[in-house]
C-alpha cells in the first residue's frame, strides 16, 4: 500500500511540475474587460505608442470633430515650416462661412488671425475656423483633404479615409480608434498645441465671442492635457483625451459613446486604468568619453546622445535598470557628424528594454596627404 502511495505521489508531483507553467501561462493570458459604454476604445502610452487596453480598435467608424486633430497637425507643420504664422490674418471664404454644426459664425470676408482660428478650432471645435485654416494651407478644402489622406498613409493609419477637414458627417469619412490614437500622438509632438488645449474659457473678436472648451475633463481630471472632442448624429459622442502624471503620458480614445457624459466616463476609466497600472522610468544616461578613430585626421571624436530614454513598465515590474555602453569596434574615418558610432542598452534582468544610439558629435576626415599638409601649414603659421 505504501509503495502504491509513493508511486501515486511521484506521478502527481511530475504532473504538477510539467503542467503548472502552462496553467500559469494560461492564467496570465486571461483577458479582462473594463466597464466601457462605447463600442470602440483604445488606451495608448504616448512615448512608446504601446497599446495598454483595446476594444474593437480597428473598427471603422466616423469620429466627428476629432477629424480636426489631423487638420491641426497640418496647420502646425505649415507654421513650423514658415508657410503660416500665428499673427497672419486670414479671410473667411463663402465656403468656410457656409459650414453648419459647431462654429463661430464667420461671415464671408471676415478677417481673423491664425492664432484665434486655431483657438476656435481647438476650444470651440469650430467647423468654419477649421476650413479657413485648411484653405490657407492648401488653397482649397479639397486640396487640404488630399494632404490629410497623404499624411494618414505616412502615419500608417490603415483604417482612415478623410472626406472633409472638420468631421461633419459625410459618406465614407471613416477612421478607427487606433488611427485616432496614432494621429493624436503625432499632434502631441507639436507642443504649441497645449497652449490651446489647456484653455477652459477664452474670447475672440475683442472679447465679443466667448469660447468654452468642449472637453469638460479640462476642469475635472488630474493631469489632463487635451485633446479633442467630437459629436455628430452618425459618430455619436467621441473623444481623444490626453493626460500626463509624472513621466507617464496617456492617450485615451473613445468612439461612439451614447452621450457626452458616457464618453467622459469611458475616457476617465481608460486613463485611471493606465495611471493605476503603469509607470514610465527615465534612467540616467551615462557620460560617453571621446571615441578612438582609426585612419583619421583626428585621433578621436566626441560622442553624444539625443533624447531621454523613457521605459514603460507595469507597476509590479522592478525599476532597477542598468545601462551597457557598446562602441563600434575599429571605428574608422571618414566619420560624419551625426553618424551612429555605438549604442547604450538599458536592461533589467538581462532583458533589453530600450536602446539609445550614440552619435558622433563632430566630423573626422580620413587621413590624406592634403589633409596632413594643410594641418602642418596651420600649425606653422598659427
Amino acid at each position: 500500500m505504501k509503495r502504491f502511495f509513493y508511486i501515486f505521489l511521484s506521478f502527481f508531483i511530475c504532473f504538477v511540475l510539467v503542467l503548472s507553467p502552462a496553467c500559469f501561462a494560461i492564467e496570465k493570458e486571461k483577458s479582462f474587460t473594463l466597464d466601457l459604454n462605447a463600442p470602440s476604445c483604445v488606451l495608448m502610452e504616448e512615448s512608446s505608442g504601446e497599446i495598454l487596453y483595446e476594444k474593437n480598435i480597428r473598427e471603422k467608424r466616423p469620429c466627428a470633430s476629432i477629424t480636426k486633430v489631423m487638420t491641426l497637425i497640418l496647420t502646425f507643420e505649415a507654421i513650423e515650416e514658415g508657410k503660416l504664422h500665428l499673427d497672419d490674418v486670414l479671410t473667411a471664404s463663402a465656403h468656410a462661412s457656409s459650414m453648419g454644426g459647431s462654429d463661430i459664425w464667420l461671415k464671408e470676408g471676415e478677417e481673423m488671425s491664425v492664432d484665434d482660428l486655431i483657438k476656435a478650432t481647438v476650444v470651440m471645435s469650430a467647423n468654419d475656423a477649421a476650413v479657413v485654416l485648411a484653405e490657407e494651407v492648401a488653397g482649397s478644402e479639397e486640396a487640404f483633404v488630399s494632404l490629410m489622406n497623404e499624411k494618414a498613409v505616412s502615419l500608417n493609419m490603415l483604417d482612415t479615409t478623410f472626406k472633409n477637414c472638420n468631421g461633419l458627417d459625410e459618406e465614407g469619412h471613416l477612421t478607427s480608434a487606433l488611427d485616432v490614437a496614432i494621429m493624436s500622438r503625432e499632434l502631441l509632438k507639436h507642443e504649441k498645441i497645449f497652449d490651446y488645449t489647456s484653455i477652459w474659457i477664452d474670447y475672440i473678436r475683442n472679447g465679443e465671442t466667448q469660447l468654452v472648451n468642449t472637453n469638460k475633463l479640462i476642469k475635472s481630471y488630474k493631469g489632463i492635457t487635451g485633446l479633442k472632442t467630437g459629436t455628430t448624429s452618425q459618430a455619436k459622442s467621441c473623444i481623444t483625451a490626453t493626460a500626463k502624471r509624472d513621466e507617464l503620458s496617456l492617450i485615451a480614445v473613445v468612439l461612439g459613446a451614447d452621450n457626452t457624459d458616457l464618453r467622459f466616463a469611458d475616457a476617465k476609466t481608460l486613463l485611471n486604468y493606465g495611471f493605476s497600472n503603469y509607470k514610465v522610468v527615465c534612467p540616467d544616461v551615462p557620460v560617453i568619453e571621446n571615441v578612438k578613430v582609426l585612419k583619421g585626421m583626428k585621433k578621436d571624436v566626441p560622442a553624444k546622445t539625443e533624447g531621454t530614454p523613457k521605459i514603460l513598465l507595469s507597476n509590479n515590474e522592478a525599476s532597477d535598470i542598468k545601462s551597457e555602453v557598446k562602441i563600434t569596434e575599429d571605428l574608422t574615418a571618414p566619420i560624419n557628424k551625426g553618424d551612429k558610432i555605438g549604442e547604450i542598452s538599458f536592461k533589467s534582468n538581462s532583458e533589453v528594454l530600450y536602446t539609445l544610439p550614440i552619435l558622433a558629435a563632430d566630423s573626422v576626415e580620413e587621413i590624406s596627404f592634403k589633409g596632413v599638409f594643410n594641418k602642418m601649414m596651420e600649425l606653422l603659421f598659427k
